[in-house]
């Protein structure tokens, strides 16, 4: 005979009662006793199929209200205008099925509604109040993706780039017409064989001192500016960017400046036809976001003003001088691009607003669909099953940790537009490389599984997965691949660290790591790496430290392998030897942040039911994010066996608990069904079917 344990119903704290197992009986036999006992349970087995006696408690109460008045902050009547406007235009609305070029069309309406007609203006709040820019950003993105990346491209791109890397000559030539719509533009980075590196670009401006004009030009092929949103059909501008090449007092010498931002006008604002020695052509029907038109652009010597240079970091005169305030190519080419970091907090904040969606929808349904049952007794919603919630609870953790994360990120956006603070523009810099490509990455995968949690009805397109799926799928790719992203991150976790030993200190976001990394030096405790008790698992300062102790281990080590295989590869060839290891040094650093931002909301939470709730959603993130890797814990002893399976078990048990509240926590998302627009993901359960069946034809 052999024992196993099971849960005692009689404690809020995990004690353990065993059960015997025959050893000699038959795995068949034992496996046909193991599914009786599910069907028809005994009053000693039911404790195991009913999670609720484990503790005893009762459901806890949560005011989807209050709680949503608490996530949506102080921006939620600008979104409420948004939500209004398009409810009262259907003829607005995206239909499922609609050509490229009429999807085009749309979207280009579409966003004109939002700023004449509705009275929405973007552009004022890019600058000035960048969270509430953000917040429209989300709503619009809700609305219909390619109307959030249109508006985007428009304001943040097109316009943010002649706000933030122009002066003043150039705000108040082009302010009004961008923000009114009547200046559509481009923003040209990307070219067809260079995408991340930047530094790589071909295409080159040349100054001609005779004329005073910058001639734009396109040496080959490779330096087609490609995939520019708003080019193909609407955008009148664009902000291009090449080298500057300056002549020396031989003409025939050039000196290349590095890359500089330029305005290039690229249609006839009154007739809208393409400009001379501008050639436009359409990239085509794309996997998602087929509402903006992507285009590819070729310059053939288009000249412009000197005054079209966006000239904030560097300038130049009549007679050809160059003058910056920064001293050399990288620091010049460091400060544009990180000028444009607006790009990447946006779209780690508008991917936690389709994770919403996606959750909202998949959750509704599993909580309405129902199959299955003990005998004689009515079927059960799919979400009573374990593994539908094992599937989508720890994914509403998810989605409420990266909700905080993301509007923290945002917040400390605005506070570095308005102080420039060198160390707080490095420290979001950071963040918001390391956060654009954690966060789209896992809503990419969780849109795959949102759909398979929803069956048949999930691939039907009314639904909304497939579109979702689609749209954000490039969230991945721009501003910045996410591969691209984490290796950033890695990078200024090892200079930190390198820094530390020096005798520096650590950037804001890494001021944890100064005590973790002392803690990694020593042993783990052998005393408190057994303890299970559920007080212990579910205190915040033990999941810190688990987070952070993971961090530190990966980065110490990391320090060490990168010495070691230098020395024989150089350092490119150690950095590419170590990558996957510095991938996830990143990543389990951008889960330590995300951890500790949704441990501070949870504090700073003025409703006691809404703590309470937010409480059990965060030991779940916490808890199921240690489990994923534990592994990494069980390797170094930081994590005994029997803390790892206490671990497991409360993870379940928390899923369980979650699954409780899922319908209020989605709630306080406070979508309107108009803006989830899928049958099988309205707020009144009982409508979903009748709506579905109506959509279909009956």
């Amino acid at each position: 005979m052999s024992s196993a344990i099971i849960p005692s119903p009689n404690s809020n704290h995990t004690k353990l009662k065993e059960y015997t197992v025959d050893d000699d009986e038959e795995p068949t036999t034992r496996r046909i006793r193991h599914l009786s006992l599910h069907l028809n349970p005994s009053p000693d087995h039911r404790q195991l199929l009913q999670l609720e006696s484990c503790s005893g408690r009762a459901k806890m109460s949560v005011n989807a209200e209050k709680l949503s008045s608490y996530l949506r902050g102080k921006h939620r009547d600008i979104q409420e205008r948004v939500f209004e406007y398009f409810n009262s235009r259907p003829d607005l609305q995206t239909p499922l099925e609609i050509l490229k070029d009429d999807y085009r069309e749309l979207c280009m309406r579409q966003l004109v509604g939002v700023v004449r007609e509705a009275g929405i203006r973007p552009f004022r709040y890019v600058v000035e109040d960048p969270s509430k820019y953000f917040a429209i950003i989300e709503a619009v993105g809700s609305v219909d993706m390619s109307l959030g990346i249109k508006l985007g491209v428009q304001y943040s791109l097109w316009g943010g780039s002649v706000l933030n890397l122009g002066t003043k000559k150039h705000r108040d030539k082009y302010f009004e017409g961008i923000d009114n719509l009547e200046y559509l533009g481009c923003f040209a980075m990307t070219e067809l064989h260079h995408g991340s590196n930047v530094q790589g670009i071909q295409t080159i401006a040349t100054f001609d001192p005779v004329t005073d004009e910058f001639v734009i030009t396109t040496p080959n092929d490779g330096a087609i500016k490609w995939w520019i949103g708003n080019a193909a059909v609407h955008g009148k501008f664009a902000t291009v960017f090449a080298k500057l090449m300056l002549p020396t007092h031989d003409t025939k010498v050039v000196t290349d400046m590095g890359v500089h931002a330029f305005i290039v006008p690229i249609r006839d604002l009154k007739t809208h036809k393409t400009l001379p020695g501008v050639e436009i052509n359409d990239c085509g029907h794309k996997v998602g976001l087929n509402g903006v038109d992507n285009g590819a652009l070729r310059f053939r010597d288009v000249r412009i003003p000197r005054d079209n240079l966006l000239n904030r970091f560097g300038d130049v005169s009549r007679d050809g001088t160059y003058t910056s305030s920064l001293p050399t190519v990288n620091k010049r080419f460091a400060a544009t691009l990180g000028e444009l970091v607006g790009g990447r907090v946006g779209l780690a904040y508008s991917s936690v607003g389709v994770l919403k969606i996606a959750a909202t929808i998949a959750i509704r349904y599993s909580l309405l669909r129902q199959q299955f049952g003990p005998p004689k007794k009515p079927e059960i919603s799919i979400l009573d099953y374990q593994s539908q919630q094992h599937k989508l609870m720890p994914m509403l953790a998810s989605t409420y940790a990266f909700h905080f994360a993301t509007v923290n990120l945002v917040e400390k956006y605005a506070q570095m537009k308005k102080t420039h603070d060198e160390q707080l523009v490095a420290d979001v810099h950071a963040l918001s490389a390391g956060l654009k490509s954690y966060v789209t990455s896992y809503t990419a995968k969780s849109l795959s599984i949102c759909r398979e949690a929803c069956g048949g009805h999930g691939y039907a397109a009314v639904n909304r997965f497939g579109s979702l799926r689609n749209d954000h799928d490039i969230f991945q790719t721009f501003e910045g691949d996410n591969t691209v992203l984490l290796q950033q991150v890695a990078g200024d976790l090892l200079k930190q660290y390198q820094e530390k030993f020096r005798g520096g200190t650590f950037a804001v976001t890494w001021n944890y790591l100064r005590e973790s990394m002392n803690t990694y030096l020593s042993q783990p405790n052998p005393v408190t790496a057994r303890w299970e008790g559920e007080d212990h698992l579910r205190d915040p300062k033990f999941q810190l430290d688990a987070f952070r102790y993971r961090t530190s281990r990966l980065l110490q080590s990391a320090a060490v392998r990168l010495r070691k295989h230098t020395k024989t590869l150089g350092s490119f060839g150690a950095w590419n030897r170590c990558l996957n290891h510095l991938l996830t040094l990143a990543e389990s650093h951008i889960e330590t942040v995300i951890l500790e931002n949704f441990i501070e909301a949870i504090k700073s939470c003025p409703d006691a039911s809404s703590r309470d709730a937010l409480k059990l959603v965060c030991d779940l993130y916490a808890l199921n994010r240690i489990w994923n890797d534990i592994g990494t814990y069980r390797n170094v002893d930081y994590v005994a066996p029997n803390k790892a399976k206490a671990i497991h078990k409360l993870a379940e048990y928390l899923s369980f608990q979650v699954k409780n509240i899922a319908r209020e926590l989605v709630d306080a998302f406070d979508l309107p069904d108009n803006m989830t627009r899928a049958p099988i993901g309205k707020q009144s359960l009982g409508e979903a079917y009748t709506e579905y069946t109506q959509y279909v034809g009956f």
